[in-house]
């Protein structure tokens, strides 16, 4: 999910369509979260890790 984000970040950026910059900014953050919540040991989506 990060790395879809960024993705979306750099084809935005060079595209020049808004969108797309802001979806990858929101799967960016999110996926941060996730990966967060899951080194920490808190089970999310029924899995105890999220990579």
């Amino acid at each position: 999910m990060i790395i879809l984000g960024l993705i979306l970040l750099i084809v935005g950026y060079l595209v020049g369509i808004s969108i797309l910059w802001t979806i990858g900014i929101i799967l960016i953050v999110v996926g941060v979260i996730l990966w967060i919540l899951g080194a920490l040991g808190h089970a999310v989506g029924g899995r105890n890790h999220y990579w």
